[in-house]
Order: C-alpha cells, then sequence, then structure tokens
C-alpha cells in the first residue's frame, strides 16, 4: 500500500442511498450514488425493508460504475472501507456484509468507519479547496441527524456538542410538506413552495432557544414543537375556512429551521474561540440556509466551508476519504468483529480497530 495515497474504495448504505466512492488520497476518483428515493415516495418517508432491498439490488452495479468511472479494478485497491452506523440497522447490515466480503475475497485490510464523521471527510476531496484546518466547528443536518461538533482532528478527536433531541431537521421538513400536501422529500419542496412567501408572516417558535432551554441544550435541537405549531396553524385556518397561504407557511418554516440552526452553530464557534464552522448532510441543499449561514458567519467574522451538494448527502466518497486519512495518520485496519451499529457514537471515529501486531496487508 502507497503510505501517503491509499487507492480505497468505500460503501455507504445507512439510509436509502447506495453509495460507492473510490479516493486515491484525498483525490475524488469516483462518487457513485443509487437512489432509492422514488421508492419511499409513495410512503412518505423511508422504509428500512425497502432500503435494505434497494441496497441489495443496487450495490453491484453500483461498485462495477464506480470501478469504471475510476480506471481501476478491485485488484488496484489497497484497502475497502464501510459505514459501520448510526443508519439503518438491516440497510447497514447491507453494506457492512458486502464490505467483508470484498475485504475477504480481495485480502485487502478494511476500514469500518462512523457516518457522521464521514460526512466532515467529505470536506477534504473538495476539488481545489483549501486543506481544512482544525479545529473547526461542523454543523451536520441531514434526514435523520442533525448534529453540532466540535472537530479537533478528522481521525482523533471529534467531540459531539449537541444533537437533536427528536425531530432531525430533514424530519421536521417532510412532516410539514405533508401537512402542506406536498410530496417526499420535503426539503426541496418546502424551498420550492417557499418561493414568493414572507418568512416574516408567522412567527414559529424557535425550540430550545430560550431562558433554561438554552443553559441547558445550548447546542441541542429541537424540531417536534415547531412540526406540532406548523400542524396547529394549519388546522385553526382550514377550521375557519380560510385558504392556507402555503407559500408563506413554507417560508416562515423554513425561517424557524434556518435560524435555530445556524444561531447555535455560531454560538458554538463563538464559545469554543474556533472561527470556522463546516457545513454537511442533505439537508445543507436548503437555499436559504447556505445563504443566512454565510451571511451571519461573515457578520461574526466566521469562515464557512460547504462541499459541492453531490458530496453532501450521504456517500460513499466521504467514507472512502475518512478511511484514507485514517490510513495516513497510521491507523490500523479493523477486524472483523464489527457489525451494524445504528446507534453508533460520533466519538468513535473507526471501529474495532486492531490492536495486534499484524500484516496490514491481511483482512483476517
Amino acid at each position: 500500500m502507497t503510505a501517503n495515497e491509499p487507492l480505497v474504495l468505500g460503501i455507504e448504505t445507512s439510509c436509502d442511498e447506495t453509495g460507492i466512492g473510490i479516493v486515491r488520497g484525498r483525490t475524488l476518483l469516483s462518487n457513485t450514488i443509487a437512489s432509492s428515493m422514488d421508492e419511499h415516495a409513495r410512503y412518505g418517508g423511508v422504509v428500512p425493508e425497502v432500503a435494505a432491498r434497494a441496497h441489495l439490488e443496487a450495490l453491484q452495479p453500483a461498485i462495477e460504475a464506480a470501478l469504471a468511472e475510476a480506471q481501476v479494478s478491485l485488484a488496484d485497491l489497497d484497502a475497502i472501507a464501510v459505514t459501520s452506523g448510526p443508519g439503518l440497522a438491516g440497510a447497514l447490515m447491507v453494506g457492512v456484509g458486502a464490505a467483508k466480503g470484498l475485504a475477504v475475497s480481495l485480502n485487502k485490510p478494511l476500514y469500518a468507519v462512523n457516518h457522521l464523521v464521514g460526512h466532515i471527510a467529505a470536506d477534504i476531496v473538495t476539488p481545489e479547496s483549501d486543506p481544512l484546518e482544525y479545529p473547526t466547528i461542523a454543523l451536520l443536518v441531514s434526514g435523520g441527524h442533525t448534529s453540532l461538533l466540535h472537530v479537533r482532528d478528522l481521525t482523533t478527536d471529534v467531540e459531539l456538542l449537541g444533537e437533536t433531541i427528536d425531530d432531525a431537521a430533514g424530519e421536521a421538513f417532510d412532516k410539514v410538506a405533508r401537512l402542506l400536501s406536498l410530496p417526499y422529500p420535503g426539503g426541496p419542496e418546502i424551498d420550492r413552495a417557499a418561493v414568493g412567501g414572507d418568512p416574516k408572516a408567522i412567527r414559529f417558535p424557535r425550540g430550545l432557544s430560550k431562558g433554561t432551554d438554552m443553559a441547558k441544550h445550548r447546542y441541542d435541537f429541537s424540531f417536534s414543537g415547531l412540526k406540532t405549531a406548523v400542524a396547529r396553524w394549519v388546522e385553526r385556518a382550514e377550521a375557519e375556512g380560510v385558504p392556507v397561504p402555503v407559500a408563506d407557511v413554507a417560508a416562515s418554516f423554513r425561517e424557524a429551521v434556518v435560524d435555530v440552526l445556524v444561531t447555535k452553530a455560531l454560538a458554538a464557534c463563538a464559545d469554543r474561540g474556533v472561527p470556522r464552522l463546516l457545513l454537511g448532510g442533505g439537508v445543507i441543499a436548503n437555499r436559504r440556509l447556505r445563504e443566512v449561514a454565510l451571511e451571519r458567519a461573515a457578520a461574526a467574522g466566521v469562515t464557512v466551508r460547504i462541499p459541492p451538494l453531490s458530496l453532501c448527502t450521504d456517500n460513499g466518497a466521504m467514507i472512502a476519504a475518512l478511511a484514507a486519512d485514517l490510513i495516513a495518520s497510521g491507523r490500523r485496519p479493523s477486524t472483523l468483529a464489527f457489525g451494524a451499529d445504528s446507534t453508533l457514537p460520533v466519538t468513535e471515529i473507526q471501529v474495532a480497530e486492531r490492536t495486534e501486531d499484524v500484516t496490514r496487508g491481511s483482512a483476517a
């Protein structure tokens, strides 16, 4: 294995996207994604059993497509990487099983890594970007996760500052979209519906942002109350026979979510004395979130980094990138003892790292 630039294939199957990525060190060679979103749309959300079956069907074609795009073969690989957690247990098991099979059959080292830390690693394979500086505050916002992290080093020191205590931001977007009779997934639909709407038309609550809540949950998030507030507002309007102003409701709801996310992220930057903020996760595709984050961060003297949207959603490239950094830092491969861990804590960057003195090229 080339110590400085290992060729790594990453497998990501934590939710509804089968991601296969190939990197050489910090250079992105392939980012192949097969989404099962359309299959879940009829149910209004991700169905775990459907997601797992979709991963099974998509995995081999996605690996073949990624290898072709990168113009490498399985034999050329230096290591395999896979998401061990967090995520949907059944979906994770598909990727973990495939990764173990590849590692054993090819006699390649295997790195089991954390999905959330992978979202941070997406930044390091962003084309033409400057190296990621440490420490940095990272705000990760997706369908199932809303997390605020203090990253002192990508491979050794990631601290969880706060996370959602109920609905994640992405879940809130999906649920409010249903309330407004908008299709799934809710994020882009709310974004479209909010065009022309007044974000100040309705003052929806900002969860965990005042008084004792802020003291106890300064970096935590709660969007369940906001979702309920939107539901009650819509119910009252319908009961009074008043047409629901969808654009105003969507814009006002979105503004409440964005306000909480950006306020807490910048508070963490100020409290920790870190003038850098990294945004990641699929919800970062929200136009208003990016706008407000950039505007308010600039006023606070904080530099914002946002990977390309193709690397913000779940993908295998970020998993491969994290493993490549682990390899470059001298970390040993994982044993085969790890499994799918749906609640893997973000502080566990790599799972089941070997501690015994073994030959690095062996997967046993």
